[in-house]
């Protein structure tokens, strides 16, 4: 019997090994398998007893080891994976690797062993060479012990350092080194319960915390926790565990699951809303196809505020009635700890939350209990559309139109579309909820590819709030300067903080300033590797690149002309806080951007105290823009809106759009009416406009007209490709070649191929970077045309690997 691999590697295809005799395997199932001089973890995804005709049994390694007896991959998420592999051009053992917990994987060991050349080389040095060479003091470790684990070396030496070492050494011949897999990276977690001994018990020398230990023992039920007793008690855990030792109490050990609701605070009570009629009328269609068990795909467009999460818990209800499962996922993590509350006082602890803010352990334990059926609801970000939950019947996909459901790196995935291919698959409903939708899902719509269903009013009839836009050129002439904050705005916040109300401040930049310049001879400070300024941070006084994160102190004159005169240009959300606070230095205020949030749990308890009303004002990036409801919020403020609009990239006005009224529509969500105050040069922009008057119908008609004159989605296929390379010359003749081969397979002339050109990030953490762009009514003959030359490409040997495609890209920069 032979089976076919797919090895997390960047290569396409799988690979094929021989099963040895009495070694089962299914489908799904982990394997280590011997990979160069490697062993790797790769996944069965094909059994067979014949080989292709050019492998020859021979040349066919066996399996080194089966890791799992029961599949971890089901047949059905195999399947999905398979898809996303073939239509984003990723390496199938990629797609699985991403599909499965981290904590899933096996570790990987590297031993070293020294060889009899290492050790004459050894018993040749000096004491001098043994003192003052690290590659010596490596030698004289392996010289004590029959082997050595890397990660000794790592310990002394350093990671990059250790690996150097190691290159060095086996290259003289000094070191041998092996390759093996461990056990799982995450285990699980084990408590440890104490009980009374079954046997008799010494009643002699039984001191008095020895016996509150036992009489508090004696009149429990049920085992009790070490670590409760011991505070019951009053006494360590080392007494307990020299009772243990003396046989009158046990120590027994059960795996736990680590709760991530933990994090979330308690549940609220259950609350049901009475429906509106836009709310029952989608209802009753969602609930239709529920029952018909087929396919469909709802576009649930609805204006802030208008209760598209009543509908979507509603919609789970139903399906859970049928015996079904649902899946629900949402752009940014910050959107989870609300929305878990409010999913778990529903449906309790059949509620599982996946999201990369999780450990590694308690992502693990949340991926086992959807396994294993506990769990029937599952709210997660992107990559919780891989959970392995069975009898799917629903997929809400939130906040649909937003660009965090695109993977920005291999596989390079969109969520939403493949929520939507599983949904197909399995027969499954979808709802697509959105204030704002995409064109691409409104585009489908007006096809007759998504059922429609409107929300237009907001519940209790409230109104949306009154939008303010704000002329910033008018600010400067009348102040002869640029201002962060218009008197407007300032004004506003005032008077919002003065009636014990809370305002949100959108700055989508993080950081300080955006750009360090000498003001003497027009220096800007870039990083070294990519081809972007330096972002100033002044809580950590460094200057950062977003991209690389290359870091570099902020300095008091100009590397270039020596000159004093730095001037620090650009509005980040640093930069707005210290203002608001120095203003207003009463008002209790917060941030809320990557570098807030970077610690794990941070976000849920900013977005907890802001919400429970101890932060008056937040001020945050496009994570404070969407999903959350605060009814207390009745001023949003827009700063800097502009830099979005003028982006080298198709999509910029949608995203402006979108990001603004999803914005503006935090304020007024309570009894109070809202006031939303947008500051901009720009202010005659049709994106602002429509976004003013919240009319995305209109918005659409408006963008759809560009789109249909210069060929981009939503009504052709795009695919870019971009060329990287450390060597300029050589990423542009890797580009050359690939478009020549493309139009040598599009012998109908079905593509528009763009390019090559430099890519308007034209270097990027080092490499250079060439963009060509694909353009075609004709999905399949791009893909077709696009697997031709690259197979072409490689059997002239060129380097496939520098060639990163994007299909269906959400930016081109």
């Amino acid at each position: 019997m032979f089976v076919d691999v797919a090895v997390p590697v960047k290569m396409t295809g799988t690979f094929t090994y021989r099963l040895p005799d009495g070694m089962g395997a299914a489908l799904g199932a982990r394997v280590v398998v011997p990979f160069g001089k490697k062993l790797m973890t790769g996944f069965i995804v094909a059994v067979h007893e014949d080989l292709p005709p050019d492998l020859s049994e021979v040349s066919i390694k066996p399996i080194a080891r089966l890791v799992d007896e029961e599949p971890l991959v089901t047949e059905e998420i195999l399947d999905l994976t398979r898809w996303v592999a073939e239509y984003y051009f990723a390496p199938w053992g990629d797609v699985i690797q991403a599909a499965v917990p981290s904590g899933m994987r096996l570790a990987s060991e590297v031993s070293v062993s020294i060889t009899e050349a290492g050790r004459q080389a050894l018993a040749a040095m000096t004491p001098t060479r043994l003192k003052l060479s690290a590659r010596a003091q490596a030698l004289e470790m392996l010289g004590q012990v029959e082997s050595l684990p890397l990660t000794r070396w790592e310990k002394k030496f350093g990671k990059t350092r250790a690996k150097a070492i190691l290159r060095e050494l086996e290259r003289k011949g000094y070191v041998r080194t092996r390759y093996d897999i461990g056990g799982p990276q995450v285990k699980p977690k084990l408590q440890e319960l104490v009980a009374l001994s079954d046997g008799p018990r010494s009643e002699t020398r039984r001191s008095p915390q020895a016996a509150r230990v036992l009489d508090i023992l004696a009149a429990a039920e049920h085992p009790i926790p070490l670590s409760e007793l011991a505070a019951r008690a009053g006494v360590t855990p080392a007494l307990i565990r020299r009772l243990a030792a003396r046989q009158q109490v046990t120590i027994l050990r059960r795996a736990i699951r680590r709760d991530p609701f933990v994090r979330t605070g308690e549940t609220p009570p259950l609350q049901w809303f009475e429906l509106t009629a836009e709310q029952a009328a989608a209802l009753a269609e969602i609930e239709k196809k529920l029952d018909e068990g087929t396919y469909a795909t709802f576009l649930l467009h609805g204006v802030t505020g208008s209760g598209k999460t009543e509908v979507y818990i509603r919609a789970m209800h139903a399906a859970l009635r049928r015996g079904k499962t649902a899946l629900m996922l949402v752009p940014e993590i910050a959107l989870t700890p609300m929305l878990s509350q409010r999913l778990r006082s529903h449906f309790g602890e059949a509620v599982a939350i996946l999201h990369s803010s999780l450990s590694e352990g308690e992502r693990y334990d949340e991926w086992m209990r959807i396994a294993r059926g506990e769990a029937r609801i599952v709210l997660g970000t992107r990559s919780a559309v891989f959970a392995p939950l069975r009898q799917l019947g629903l997929v809400v996909v939130d906040e649909e139109h937003d660009t965090s459901y695109k993977q920005d790196d291999s596989p390079r995935y969109h969520g939403r579309d493949t929520a939507i291919v599983r949904a197909h698959r399995q027969n499954a409903v979808v709802i697509l909820g959105s204030a704002t939708p995409s064109m691409e899902s409104f585009h489908n719509v007006h096809l007759g590819k998504y059922v429609y269903l409107p929300l237009g009013e907001r519940i209790g009839g409230r109104r949306l709030a009154d939008v303010e836009v704000v002329d910033m050129r008018q600010v400067f002439a009348r102040h002869g300067q640029q201002r962060v904050l218009s008197e407007e705005l300032l004004t506003a916040l005032q008077q919002t903080y003065e009636r014990g109300e809370q305002a949100i401040l959108l700055v989508n930049r993080r950081g300080f300033s955006s750009l360090v310049l000498c003001r003497r001879c027009g220096l800007t400070i870039r990083c070294t590797r990519c081809d972007v300024t330096l972002t100033y941070h002044r809580s950590m006084e460094r200057l950062i690149c977003h991209y690389c994160n290359q870091q570099r102190a902020v300095p008091t004159s100009c590397p270039s002309c020596g000159g004093q005169y730095i001037y620090f240009v650009g509005v980040g959300t640093e930069q707005v806080e210290e203002r608001v606070k120095r203003l207003f230095p009463q008002m209790r205020v917060a941030r809320l951007d990557r570098d807030t949030a970077r610690r794990r749990g941070a976000h849920e308890q900013i977005i907890r105290e802001f919400a429970s009303g101890a932060i008056d004002t937040l001020i945050g990036t496009q994570m404070v823009a969407k999903g959350h409801d605060f009814p207390n919020v009745t001023l949003v403020g827009v700063i800097s809106v502009d830099a979005g609009l003028g982006l080298p990239d198709f999509r910029a006005a949608e995203r402006t759009f979108q990001l603004v009224t999803q914005v503006a529509g935090r304020a007024g969500r309570g009894d109070i009416p809202g006031r939303v105050i947008i500051q901009t040069y720009y202010p005659e922009h049709y994106a602002l406009q429509f976004a003013r008057a919240q009319d995305y119908e209109g918005f659409y008609q408006r963008e759809i007209q560009f789109r249909q004159a210069l060929h981009y989605p939503p009504v052709t296929t795009l695919i870019q490709v971009i060329v990287h390379h450390r060597r300029a010359e050589r990423a542009q003749a890797i580009a050359g070649e690939l478009v020549a081969q493309l139009r040598r397979a599009d012998a109908l002339g079905q593509i528009r191929t763009l390019g090559p050109a430099p890519a308007p990030l034209g270097r990027l953490r080092g490499e250079y970077r060439v963009q060509i762009l694909l353009k075609t009514r004709q999905r399949m003959a791009a893909h077709r045309a696009l697997e031709q030359a690259l197979d072409a490409l490689r059997a002239s040997r060129t380097d496939t690997h520098a060639i990163a495609i994007d299909v269906d890209p959400v930016d081109v920069m």
